[in-house]
């Protein structure tokens, strides 16, 4: 195979197993220096990992600690591409195509979710689903997402989308909310406060309990009863007297 017709190190990247959540970022974007600022000092290798990037699919010559680095860095960009206009469209594209999963939730009824970061700091979280219904987070099902920092998306990237393309938020008229019942009776809310209030009682009883048994007051126990039994001793031999 010639060289024109080898894969990019980007399109080779995206299509690894477990990066199907990555888009694919544009050349140009990356070229610009004015969108890698502030990189070059959280990537080792910043320079070699630049040209990995912007190559060919790795071959063996090339250094485990610098593709690691370029990864990170690739990851890093793409935080940052995805909140542009041709960022969106390719993650629209992935959202719409299902991608990304479906909200688990019964009354979300497989709503579309969106790769959210829980943090804009590295290391700190792996990757999380946001679903615009129920608008909460979910950890992906699949355990090979479960090893990528979810700060490749950024904590802002699903309310940019939705802001900027309100036509993918869900009508807010269709959200359903689970009640629980009770022999087909609503249990009010001020019912579980009560059970709330009585299981920290019970706990705090049980937890009082338990310390007074292993905590030390068997000994003054057995004190006061040696006690009493030797004044009753004493007692008795006074009467025999």
């Amino acid at each position: 195979m010639s060289s024109s017709e080898e894969a990019s190190w980007i399109t080779w990247f995206c299509s690894l197993k477990g990066n199907d959540f990555f888009c694919e970022v544009d050349e140009e974007y990356i070229e610009d220096e004015f969108n890698l600022t502030g990189l070059a000092s959280q990537v080792p290798h910043f320079r070699e990992s630049i040209d990995v990037i912007l190559g060919v699919e790795p071959g063996a010559d090339v250094r485990d600690d610098i593709l690691e680095s370029a990864e990170t860095l690739y990851g890093l960009i793409h935080a940052r591409f995805i909140l542009t206009n041709v960022g969106l469209v390719q993650m629209i594209e992935k959202h719409t195509n299902g991608d990304f999963g479906n909200c688990s939730r019964v009354y979300c009824e497989n709503q579309l979710m969106l790769p959210i970061g829980l943090s804009d700091v590295p290391g700190e979280h792996t990757v999380k689903l946001y679903c615009p219904r129920c608008k909460d987070v979910y950890t992906p099902r699949s355990h090979r997402y479960h090893r990528i920092d979810g700060v490749y998306w950024g904590t802002g990237f699903p309310h940019m989308m939705l802001m900027v393309h309100p036509e993918l938020r869900p009508c807010p008229q269709l959200m359903q909310h689970y009640e629980p019942r009770l022999y087909g009776f609503r249990i009010h809310p001020l019912a579980n406060q009560i059970q709330i209030q009585q299981g920290q009682k019970l706990r705090q009883a049980a937890a009082a309990a338990k310390q007074g048994v292993s905590g030390g007051s068997l000994a003054p126990r057995t004190q006061s009863t040696a006690m009493g039994a030797s004044a009753g001793k004493d007692g008795a031999g006074k009467q025999r007297k």
